[in-house]
This record gives C-alpha cells, structure tokens and sequence, in this order.
C-alpha cells in the first residue's frame, strides 16, 4: 500500500521520475515547481543516480512551502512517480519509512544506505 506524504519534517526531498519519452514533462514540472513554490530545483538527471530506479530530478524545500507544493505536484505530475521524503539525516529511513508517493510506488535500491 503507497503511503500518501504528510507534512510531518521540517525539511523535504520531492524526486520527480522520468524517462526519456517523459523528459521534456518532467523537466517542465520542475521548473515550474521552482518558479512558483521558490523551491530548489537539483539537476535533471538522465542516468540513475542513488537509489532512484529512473531518472530524476529532486526539489528540495522545506515544510512551509510542503502545504503549496505538493497538492500542486499531485495535480500536475501526469502520471509521472514522485518520491517524496523528509530530511533528517538518517539517509535509510529518509528513503523509507519517511517516504511516501504521489503515484506509483517504485522499488529503491536502499542496500547502498546499509554498507
């Protein structure tokens, strides 16, 4: 069962998943995200990075700006996966049990937080 995000941190990672027949899309919601919410729009990445199974792009912002944010994510995100997360520092629980979606559930590959 996917957990839907709570504003629960006082800080937030929202990662945008795409391919590349949804990169324009995905690059389009970022940007947007960072012109409207003034939320930090990391690098648009074309290959895997960390435990993210696909592509991403990863907002950064803070429990403020959660309330706005994310209602706008979930209604313009056209089907695309976002893993949204809070920042504590506990890099295993923050891709975790502080994880939560707005869409499909991917698998992480969490194993690299456990060495």
């Amino acid at each position: 069962m996917t957990t839907r995000p709570s504003n629960t941190y006082p800080r937030y990672h929202a990662h945008v998943y795409f391919d590349e027949q949804s990169l324009a899309l995905a690059t389009s919601i970022c940007e947007q995200a960072g012109e409207r919410f003034s939320v930090k729009v990391g690098r648009i990445h074309q290959r895997l990075v960390g435990p993210h199974p696909r592509w991403s792009c990863q907002l950064s912002f803070d429990s403020v700006q959660f309330d706005r944010l994310l209602p706008w994510l979930e209604a313009n995100r056209q089907g695309l996966s976002v893993l949204v997360h809070g920042v504590t520092g506990d890099d295993l629980a923050d891709h975790s049990t502080h994880a939560a979606w707005l869409g499909d559930e991917l698998p992480l590959n969490l194993a690299m937080f456990k060495t």
